[in-house]
């Protein structure tokens, strides 16, 4: 009887654990940009770290983006970026330091045009 308890006690810590590493704890968004472009951000922890996905969809190809990425209003991450075929996007992926407690993460996009793509999330 004293095994079965030990048995019954053990499965029943072990199963937090299996749901929790289930689950990701990815956080996403999406929306609108200032013209007919649309945004979606996507953030999770990755190994003590936040794996950060910017993408953006223009439906054109072969259109520059600068963009810039930041955690808690500090610039973490700026790089240029084409939109490509076949969907008129680009991605902006960066793994970025994940210190204890939420974060904020924005990331903008802008194109000569003037057209700007703003998105957040908090993790």
């Amino acid at each position: 009887m004293h095994k079965l308890s030990l048995l019954l006690i053990s499965a029943l810590l072990v199963a937090p654990a299996a749901f929790a590493k289930d689950d990701d704890g990815r956080v996403e968004h999406s929306g609108d940009c200032s013209g007919r472009s649309n945004w979606d951000l996507k953030a999770k922890p990755d190994n003590g770290r936040l794996e950060v996905e910017f993408e953006v969809d223009q439906n054109r190809n072969n259109v520059r983006w600068n963009v810039r990425l930041r955690r808690n209003g500090k610039s973490v991450a700026s790089g240029a970026r084409r939109t490509k075929a076949p969907s008129g996007s680009f991605s902006f992926e960066r793994r970025i330091a994940n210190p204890a407690g939420k974060d904020r993460i924005s990331a903008v996009a802008r194109r000569a045009s003037g057209e700007t793509c703003r998105a957040s999330l908090r993790i």
